[in-house]
């Protein structure tokens, strides 16, 4: 049984509560900050108990997953403080619905062997993407300074290189922009994930870097979590530094508003590994973990 918090000062109290949890609480925390911050994707918050809650789970609402189909939207977020014995909780079709096509993101790979127990159990199929998790070094230093070995970190005041602004204009995106991220977008290349694109990009920051021809050359964006993400720099202009401008300034203006700042990169992606250590960004002892559930 889980019930959803009601009110400001409940999920103040939480994502107070969340932070003493970091890392591993991370994609919980980022979502919840941004519930305490509008919330335009009119998440709610679900807790097994209340105040010494052991499980959360962060999902839409039921009247915004009408589309069986649609997993970008029907996106959960989760912590656990008992992950081996939370499967009971998830199994709840009030907490989850398992007759749709879903994501699970959470920043726990111990939430694995539950969530492939109830895989066998529902008959679904279960694609697991595990990458590296990413924090900024000045949200660390904020939320959690011991999550931080300053001592492998460049200095504080390092910028990347400018752009040519004879080339290249500093800007952001906008809904005309959806293809293209969706283009280069590893999760996307449908309809439904242009969709999604096109409400991030309506509700949170983006930046990009417009090139000779006026459309974008490289750019990230911010999703209802509050993770950088979706980022892609066209082929004819890599190696010129210019991701790394971009989630960059990104970074900037995320850190004026106050947001809590992390990313996750692919395993295999050692050019992006190398580039969130140039912003400062650091890897965490977690994983970043999405689970797509498919019904069979």
């Amino acid at each position: 049984m889980m019930f959803p918090l009601q009110g400001r000062q409940m999920l103040q109290m939480l994502e107070k509560a969340l932070r003493s949890s970091l890392p591993e609480s991370l994609k919980v925390y980022g979502t919840i900050y941004h519930m305490n911050h509008g919330n335009p994707f009119k998440l709610k918050a679900l807790v097994d108990k209340w105040p010494d809650f052991n499980t959360v789970v962060v999902r839409p609402q039921e009247m915004d997953m009408t589309d069986d189909l649609d997993h970008y939207t029907n996106t959960y977020q989760i912590y656990s403080k008992d992950p081996q014995n939370c499967q009971k909780l998830l199994d709840s079709p009030e907490v989850i619905n398992w007759q749709q096509h879903l994501q699970i993101q959470s920043s726990q790979s111990s939430l694995n062997e539950a969530i492939q127990d109830l895989a066998t159990t529902k008959s679904f199929q279960v694609i697991r993407s595990e990458n590296i998790l990413f924090l900024a070094a000045d949200t660390a230093n904020e939320l959690s300074p011991s999550l931080v070995d300053t001592k492998n970190l460049l200095p504080s005041g390092s910028k990347p290189k400018d752009i040519n602004e004879s080339m290249f204009k500093l800007s952001s995106l906008d809904t005309t922009h959806v293809p293209l991220v969706d283009k280069f977008w590893l999760f996307g290349g449908n309809e439904r994930s242009q969709r999604f694109i096109k409400r991030c990009l309506q509700n949170f920051p983006s930046t990009c870097v417009l090139g000779p021809e006026g459309t974008p050359a490289s750019w990230t964006l911010m999703d209802q979590t509050g993770e950088m993400r979706m980022g892609g720099t066209l082929p004819e202009y890599r190696g010129q530094g210019l991701v790394t401008y971009v989630v960059y300034s990104q970074h900037q203006a995320m850190k004026k508003l106050g947001f809590p700042i992390y990313s996750h990169v692919d395993k295999s992606n050692k050019a992006m590994q190398k580039m969130s250590y140039q912003v400062r960004h650091v890897p965490m002892p977690c994983a970043w973990n999405q689970w797509k559930c498919i019904p069979l």
